[in-house]
């Protein structure tokens, strides 16, 4: 069956997410315990905190989305769950106005970046990269800000990761989770 953009916003919807596997066969994942980033306890360090009020950095949302995702795919050569096909189909999320990139820039090439989808009051956190020190940070810095500010409830991580842990992500039972989101999903918000 082929994936389309709708199925993967209805996957999202009922928790799912979508990873490649190295064959690049899409296939569709939950995670018990959930990994979300309360946005009122992320407490970045005081020295991201003073880099950010400096503005080393320029921030730029949906300028170079595709050029996200793409070094989001490169950054571990490896192995990398975004396939061609998931780049495509996230492409246009982005197109239809769900999927939205948050970009550090620095002297005008860029330094890192985060994307993810945005529905309701939730967004989905899907990857980051950084060409430079502490360049995705700070665009996850400016992503908290951007959903405290049109008061988004959730910032799903679905993982928790060590990185994570030092901003506040913690760990959620999966019914617990899913209650969060259907509230977040009943609201209207708009993150552009």
């Amino acid at each position: 069956m082929k994936i389309t953009a709708e199925g993967i916003l209805n996957a999202y919807a009922q928790g799912a997410f979508p990873m490649a596997d190295d064959r690049g066969i899409i296939r569709w994942y939950t995670a018990d315990p959930r990994g979300i980033l309360p946005l009122d306890a992320f407490d970045p360090p005081r020295s991201l905190r003073q880099l950010w009020k400096r503005g080393k950095f320029e921030i730029r949302i949906d300028h170079g989305f595709r050029a996200v995702m793409t070094a989001c795919r490169e950054r571990r050569l490896d192995h990398t769950w975004i396939s061609g096909e998931l780049i495509e189909l996230y492409c246009e999320l982005h197109r239809l106005g769900f999927a939205h990139s948050v970009e550090a820039w620095h002297d005008g090439k860029l330094a890192g970046g985060l994307y993810g989808v945005a529905m309701g009051a939730a967004f989905f956190g899907e990857s980051m990269f950084h060409y430079e020190t502490d360049a995705s940070k700070i665009a996850l810095f400016a992503l908290v800000e951007r959903l405290r500010e049109r008061q988004f409830d959730l910032l799903d991580t679905q993982a928790v990761t060590q990185h994570l842990k030092r901003f506040g992500a913690i760990e959620i039972p999966s019914d617990d989770y899913l209650r969060i989101l259907h509230e977040a999903l009943a609201k209207t918000r708009t993150f552009n």
